[in-house]
């Protein structure tokens, strides 16, 4: 690559970036390949979202056939196209006993999918009467994106420094405290409060696993104080956890789920929000109350249609179970990382993803100790995701049990060569 690069990529230091890129030029399965032609198992699933594998032929058809007919048109208004209504009716179909009624609302991605659900969250409130229900209430560690109200309810500080004031009528409670919120609720007034914001398994924060009960438990508070419970579902669906949108694993009813990701697959941008019947309500009676919100590429007909041939494949494939059978096969072989040099805790249990979060101590004395794992790993054939304190993967769900073997032992050996270069000795757990 040269020396400078006109492309800004996201989330990167373009400092270090320049010169440096790492060039990815196919995939097929669970692995793809750089320009000189090696080979990395994709243990990150890109980010968290190629379900289905890499090189699927049948979404790339799909997507052919469909732009032969209509690639695209503006949903705006009265208009709409086959692919749109059809996966509307069948994501309803797999929310149906989860959100009463629900109605699917199309956007782009999962940040302007949670920034749907925040301003119909207050946008609804305002229509049946309650106009000063706008509070809006994240959780540490939580991630939703980085529109402009997905920075705000975001909990992971170094996403919002420097961006400015944030919306001042949002709020952060500890991620795993059921007393922080309810405190929350109080200290801003029950009666200003629009609606709360959950990932099921916290992702980019650190992969996070609630206590048994937190998620029953706030929903429960957002019933008693009437506020709406949105579940960020961006990376829990289609499969990660196990199940259709993530909130159904724990038994959950939402009146909000913001999906994205794994709904295509990554391979084209595609997200939205199911919006249970009540929320909708005020906008599909008679009355011309309107919901003045929308992206020119809400309800494309190429990216629905590219989801429709990922769903295809999940169902086919039987990937929602494929992704709880992953759930046992990932602990079992990230666990023995767990008490090794440098390592704290090994997140695991809960779906097909997992995290090697490092030692505070060790973590506090060396910082760059995520970017360095990833950087061993990607020596050894595995891409791992860096987070704040820890490595994460997420991979395919097409993954066999010996890849998981694979991609475990190559971040053990990752972090076992981290440790030796800092002069850290191996323990007998993590050798």
């Amino acid at each position: 690559m040269s020396s400078d690069t006109r492309f800004w990529h996201p989330f990167a230091d373009m400092a270090a970036v320049r010169g440096h890129e790492i060039l990815i030029t196919r995939g097929e399965g669970v692995y793809v390949w750089d320009a000189a032609g090696t080979r990395y198992l994709d243990g990150t699933a890109s980010l968290w979202c190629v379900n289905v594998g890499h090189g699927r032929t049948e979404i790339v058809e799909a997507v052919a056939a469909q732009m032969r007919e209509l690639a695209g048109y503006s949903a705006f208004g009265a208009f709409t196209n086959r692919p749109a209504e059809t996966l509307a009716e069948r994501l309803a179909g797999y929310a149906d006993g989860l959100v009463d009624d629900p109605r699917i609302f199309f956007g782009l991605g999962g940040g302007d999918a949670i920034d749907t659900a925040a301003k119909l969250a207050r946008r609804y409130f305002a229509a049946i009467g309650q106009p000063d229900r706008v509070h809006l209430i994240g959780r540490s560690q939580g991630y939703h994106g980085t529109h402009g109200l997905g920075t705000s309810i975001g909990g992971i500080p170094a996403n919002q420094a420097g961006m400015g004031p944030l919306d001042p009528d949002t709020s952060h409670v500890p991620w795993d405290s059921l007393e922080a919120l309810e405190a929350e609720f109080e200290r801003v007034g029950p009666e200003r409060v629009a609606a709360v914001f959950a990932e099921p398994v916290i992702g980019a924060g650190g992969v996070h696993r609630v206590p048994p009960g937190y998620l029953q438990g706030l929903a429960a508070l957002c019933e008693r104080y009437g506020a709406l419970f949105v579940a960020d579902a961006v990376i829990g669906a289609f499969g990660r956890l196990g199940t259709w949108f993530a909130a159904d694993r724990f038994g959950l009813r939402p009146d909000m789920i913001a999906f994205a990701k794994g709904v295509t697959s990554g391979y084209l941008p595609l997200g939205g929000v199911v919006v249970s019947g009540r929320v909708a309500q005020p906008f599909f009676e008679e009355g011309g109350l309107w919901f003045r919100h929308g992206q020119t590429y809400s309800g494309h007909a190429t990216c629905c249609a590219a989801a429709h041939a990922n769903l295809d494949i999940i169902e086919r494939e039987g990937l929602l179970e494929r992704g709880r059978e992953l759930e046992d096969e990932i602990t079992a072989a990230m666990r023995p990382l767990e008490g090794g040099a440098l390592v704290g805790e090994v997140r695991v249990g809960i779906g097909a993803l997992a995290a090697v979060a490092f030692d505070p101590d060790a973590l506090a004395e060396h910082p760059d100790l995520p970017a360095r794992t990833f950087a061993a790993a990607k020596e050894r054939g595995v891409l791992v995701r860096p987070l704040g304190d820890a490595v994460a993967i997420s991979p395919p769900l097409t993954i066999t049990r010996e890849q998981v073997g694979q991609a475990a032992e190559g971040i053990g050996e990752a972090v076992a060569a981290v440790a030796a270069g800092l002069g850290r000795a191996p323990s007998a757990a993590g050798a």
